[in-house]
């Protein structure tokens, strides 16, 4: 990769990475109300599942709104990604993270305690890592490398 390239993917991946903190205190937020007001503060099994699948919902919405908007910004990403088909791409991805997210909440809930908010510091390093794919797949198969 070329300095010219870098120059232009570590703000955007700078952008991106302030966008997925907002999607992810939004998805955090919806995750620690539907596991305290929805399922009674049952953090595992099938209502953590349920928690961080209405978490991954609503912070791709967020996502994909903020990223039209702060990240993708150039006309070429306009172009690419402002179609029927770049949103179901977009939606595939996110889906996939969501797989990684479930997979590693639920590797990782062998490891801490379910009492307390051990599940939210767990979702926090999740998202660390599902962040890297859900930016590399949009550039990639959304906006194309542009």
């Amino acid at each position: 990769m070329s300095k010219l390239d870098l120059k232009k993917i570590i703000p955007e991946f700078l952008r991106y990475a302030v966008v997925g903190g907002i999607s992810a205190i939004v998805d955090l937020a919806v995750l620690w109300t539907v596991t305290n007001f929805v399922f009674d503060g049952k953090n595992t099994g099938l209502p953590l599942a349920c928690s961080v699948a209405a978490g991954f919902i609503v912070g791709l919405a967020v996502n994909y709104l903020l990223s039209s908007v702060m990240v993708f910004i150039n006309k070429e990403q306009k172009k690419d990604g402002r179609n029927i088909k770049a949103f179901i791409i977009y939606v595939v991805i996110g889906l996939i993270g969501l797989g990684l997210t479930e997979l590693l909440m639920h590797l990782g809930m062998l490891f801490v305690p379910t009492e307390g908010l051990w599940y939210l510091v767990l979702n926090v390093f999740v998202k660390g890592v599902v962040l890297i794919w859900n930016y590399l797949g949009r550039k990639i198969f959304v906006y194309h490398g542009h």
